[in-house]
């Protein structure tokens, strides 16, 4: 080894040798998977799309259907396509659609020959019960005979008419009949404005069973007599006698809890249609039960 000259700087070490490994990205099956969902949310939004396109152009009947059943999924709405028409089921009628159901009744009513003279007295409300269809008496007696339990010309007219169109639907009915406050008694005591109130109630449900309304749709027949008047301040007054028939929801409200007016149940409740003989003669009738201002009536001669 040569010597190096006295006061020369020392050689520089040997420079470290570094190797640098890029660990190149996966491009795995076509630049990988990200693709895939990109595309399956380009395909789900134009499905959206093409469903919305349908529906705007839908007629009426098919997104009433659909609707209802986006209303009331476990009901048995309109299924186009379906077996639901051969259950006689027309329309579904959850608590949402009950001004749609006044409207369907009322455009019923307009087609019978003599409407125009008993509109007046036909009122139709919603209530917590359901869609409450209440025919209502003049001092002549317009839907029943005078003191008697049988339907008038125009009450059977009537009543044919909405168990028509009530028949068509899934939904339950009620039945009442209601009184004035004038004391209704027979020489023997047995006959009061309780029996004739339920018997006049129970009339109609036979009356509406022969038109379209099946058994089974009949939820209970009421009788109140002059307990629920319509007019508190005036007893007597002819609209206090009055045949109430309530279409119920088919889901019932989320508050079960009875509004003024509809308060709960009274004492010796029992279905007025078997407690009561037909033609006028029965037992005292039952209930008192929740409702509007019942209607009643007085003596034989109303």
């Amino acid at each position: 080894m040569a010597a190096q000259p006295e006061g020369a700087a020392p050689p520089a070490p040997p420079r470290p040798i570094f190797v640098i490994k890029r660990k190149k990205a996966g491009h795995g099956g076509h630049h990988g998977g990200a693709w895939k969902v990109a595309y399956a949310d380009f395909v789900t939004a134009m499905m959206a799309l093409f469903i919305v396109l349908w529906l705007m152009s839908a007629d009426e009947k098919v997104k009433e259907a659909i609707s209802a059943f986006f209303n009331n999924p476990t009901g048995n709405g309109t299924q186009t396509g379906s077996d639901a028409a051969g259950a006689g089921h027309a329309l579904t009628l959850p608590k949402d659609d009950m001004a749609k159901l006044r409207e369907k009744m009322e455009q019923a009513l307009k087609t019978m020959p003599n409407f125009q003279n008993m509109k007046e007295h036909v009122e139709m409300t919603i209530t917590v019960d359901g869609l409450r269809i209440e025919l209502l008496e003049t001092e002549a007696g317009m839907f029943f005979e005078s003191g008697r339990p049988q339907p008038s010309a125009s009450g059977a007219e009537l009543l044919t008419r909405l168990a028509e169109e009530l028949g068509k639907l899934p939904n339950h009915l009620l039945l009442e009949g209601h009184t004035d406050a004038k004391p209704f008694a027979t020489k023997d005591g047995y006959y009061s404005n309780w029996e004739l109130s339920t018997d006049r109630a129970n009339a109609a449900r036979r009356l509406m069973e022969q038109h379209g309304v099946s058994h089974e749709q009949v939820a209970q027949v009421r009788g109140f007599a002059e307990r629920q008047l319509r007019h508190p301040e005036d007893p007597m007054h002819a609209s206090n006698r009055r045949v109430s028939v309530i279409v119920q929801y088919l889901t019932p409200p989320a508050d079960p809890a009875r509004a003024g007016g509809e308060a709960g149940k009274g004492e010796g409740e029992k279905k007025s249609g078997e407690a009561h003989k037909e033609g006028g003669e029965g037992g005292k009738a039952p209930v008192k039960a929740a409702g509007e201002a019942a209607k009643g009536e007085g003596k034989p001669s109303h």
